[in-house]
Protein backbone atom coordinates (compact mmCIF):
# COMPACT_ATOMS: atom_id res chain seq x y z
CA UNK A 1 0.00 0.00 0.00
CA UNK A 2 2.92 2.27 0.46
CA UNK A 3 3.29 2.42 -3.21
CA UNK A 4 -0.65 3.07 -4.08
CA UNK A 5 -1.66 6.07 -5.85
CA UNK A 6 -5.38 5.54 -6.88
CA UNK A 7 -7.54 7.86 -6.44
CA UNK A 8 -10.95 5.85 -6.74
CA UNK A 9 -12.44 2.08 -6.87
CA UNK A 10 -12.90 1.39 -10.51
CA UNK A 11 -14.70 -1.67 -9.17
CA UNK A 12 -17.40 0.01 -8.15
CA UNK A 13 -18.56 0.82 -11.86
CA UNK A 14 -19.63 -2.67 -12.31
CA UNK A 15 -19.23 -6.03 -11.81
CA UNK A 16 -16.40 -8.62 -12.74
CA UNK A 17 -16.68 -11.79 -12.98
CA UNK A 18 -14.86 -15.06 -12.35
CA UNK A 19 -13.13 -16.52 -15.49
CA UNK A 20 -13.31 -12.61 -17.25
CA UNK A 21 -9.69 -11.46 -18.76
CA UNK A 22 -9.15 -7.61 -17.53
CA UNK A 23 -6.68 -5.12 -18.75
CA UNK A 24 -5.45 -2.40 -15.65
CA UNK A 25 -4.09 0.80 -17.84
CA UNK A 26 -1.08 1.74 -15.40
CA UNK A 27 -1.13 -0.61 -12.77
CA UNK A 28 1.33 1.02 -10.79
CA UNK A 29 2.68 -1.31 -7.79
CA UNK A 30 -0.33 -3.37 -8.70
CA UNK A 31 -3.29 -3.32 -6.12
CA UNK A 32 -6.16 -3.02 -8.42
CA UNK A 33 -4.18 -6.06 -10.26
CA UNK A 34 -4.36 -8.06 -6.86
CA UNK A 35 -7.82 -6.96 -6.36
CA UNK A 36 -8.94 -8.07 -9.57
CA UNK A 37 -7.30 -11.63 -9.51
CA UNK A 38 -10.22 -12.47 -6.17
CA UNK A 39 -12.78 -11.44 -8.45
CA UNK A 40 -11.80 -13.67 -11.48
CA UNK A 41 -10.64 -16.19 -9.96
CA UNK A 42 -7.97 -18.87 -11.57
CA UNK A 43 -9.98 -19.33 -14.45
CA UNK A 44 -9.27 -15.31 -15.72
CA UNK A 45 -6.68 -13.43 -16.62
CA UNK A 46 -5.25 -10.20 -14.93
CA UNK A 47 -2.65 -8.39 -16.76
CA UNK A 48 -1.10 -4.69 -16.25
CA UNK A 49 0.53 -1.88 -18.06
CA UNK A 50 2.53 1.02 -16.27
CA UNK A 51 5.06 3.43 -18.09
CA UNK A 52 7.34 3.55 -15.01
CA UNK A 53 10.22 0.37 -14.50
CA UNK A 54 10.70 1.15 -11.15
CA UNK A 55 6.64 0.31 -10.54
CA UNK A 56 6.52 -2.37 -12.41
CA UNK A 57 9.11 -4.15 -10.94
CA UNK A 58 7.08 -3.41 -7.17
CA UNK A 59 4.15 -4.79 -8.83
CA UNK A 60 5.52 -8.08 -9.98
CA UNK A 61 7.09 -8.21 -6.24
CA UNK A 62 3.85 -7.92 -4.94
CA UNK A 63 2.12 -10.54 -7.47
CA UNK A 64 4.92 -13.21 -6.31
CA UNK A 65 4.16 -12.39 -3.14
CA UNK A 66 0.72 -13.39 -3.30
CA UNK A 67 1.51 -16.20 -5.55
CA UNK A 68 -0.66 -15.02 -8.19
CA UNK A 69 -0.05 -17.58 -11.25
CA UNK A 70 -2.91 -15.57 -13.91
CA UNK A 71 -1.37 -11.77 -13.37
CA UNK A 72 0.74 -10.53 -15.81
CA UNK A 73 2.57 -6.97 -16.24
CA UNK A 74 4.03 -5.15 -18.70
CA UNK A 75 5.98 -1.69 -19.90
CA UNK A 76 3.36 0.05 -21.73
CA UNK A 77 0.93 3.67 -21.78
CA UNK A 78 -2.30 4.30 -22.11
CA UNK A 79 -1.80 5.15 -25.57
CA UNK A 80 0.18 2.33 -27.08
CA UNK A 81 -1.29 -0.65 -25.10
CA UNK A 82 1.08 -3.51 -25.84
CA UNK A 83 -1.79 -6.44 -26.26
CA UNK A 84 -3.77 -7.73 -29.52
CA UNK A 85 -7.10 -6.41 -30.15
CA UNK A 86 -10.40 -7.71 -28.71
CA UNK A 87 -7.86 -8.92 -26.00
CA UNK A 88 -10.41 -7.92 -22.87
CA UNK A 89 -13.44 -8.23 -21.32
CA UNK A 90 -12.66 -5.52 -19.09
CA UNK A 91 -10.39 -2.47 -18.75
CA UNK A 92 -9.91 -0.57 -15.28
CA UNK A 93 -7.64 2.05 -14.93
CA UNK A 94 -7.34 4.42 -11.55
CA UNK A 95 -6.46 7.64 -11.69
CA UNK A 96 -4.10 7.91 -14.95
CA UNK A 97 -6.19 8.66 -17.44
CA UNK A 98 -6.17 12.48 -16.58
CA UNK A 99 -2.76 12.62 -16.99
CA UNK A 100 -2.60 11.37 -20.67
CA UNK A 101 -1.72 14.21 -23.00
CA UNK A 102 -3.27 12.47 -25.85
CA UNK A 103 -6.69 11.16 -24.77
CA UNK A 104 -7.97 10.55 -27.35
CA UNK A 105 -5.70 8.25 -28.46
CA UNK A 106 -5.40 6.88 -25.26
CA UNK A 107 -9.58 6.00 -25.34
CA UNK A 108 -8.78 4.24 -28.55
CA UNK A 109 -6.16 2.48 -27.75
CA UNK A 110 -9.03 0.96 -24.82
CA UNK A 111 -11.73 0.48 -26.68
CA UNK A 112 -9.31 -1.58 -29.78
CA UNK A 113 -8.22 -3.89 -26.76
CA UNK A 114 -11.76 -4.41 -25.43
CA UNK A 115 -13.69 -7.33 -27.16
CA UNK A 116 -17.10 -7.61 -28.06
CA UNK A 117 -19.39 -5.98 -25.23
CA UNK A 118 -16.41 -4.97 -23.07
CA UNK A 119 -16.72 -2.40 -20.37
CA UNK A 120 -14.09 0.20 -19.74
CA UNK A 121 -14.27 1.31 -15.48
CA UNK A 122 -12.23 3.51 -14.51
CA UNK A 123 -11.87 5.85 -11.35
CA UNK A 124 -10.22 9.12 -12.12
CA UNK A 125 -10.16 13.23 -10.93
CA UNK A 126 -11.32 16.06 -13.24
CA UNK A 127 -12.05 19.73 -12.90
CA UNK A 128 -16.08 20.73 -12.83
CA UNK A 129 -17.87 24.20 -12.93
CA UNK A 130 -16.47 27.49 -12.59
CA UNK A 131 -13.26 26.27 -11.87
CA UNK A 132 -13.07 24.05 -14.81
CA UNK A 133 -13.36 27.10 -17.30
CA UNK A 134 -11.36 29.38 -15.66
CA UNK A 135 -8.22 27.14 -15.68
CA UNK A 136 -6.08 27.68 -18.56
CA UNK A 137 -5.29 24.08 -20.91
CA UNK A 138 -1.52 24.62 -20.38
CA UNK A 139 1.02 22.20 -18.79
CA UNK A 140 1.51 24.08 -15.30
CA UNK A 141 -2.66 23.97 -14.98
CA UNK A 142 -2.75 19.80 -15.71
CA UNK A 143 -1.96 19.07 -12.28
CA UNK A 144 -4.40 21.70 -10.59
Amino acid sequence: MQSFCGVGNPFKAGPVSEGESLLDVGCGAGIDLIVASHYVGETGRICGIDITPEMLKIAEQNIESMGLGNVEVREGSAESIPYEDDTFDIVISNGVLNLSTRKKMAFLEIFRVLGPGGRLQFADIFLEGERARETPCTLEAWSD
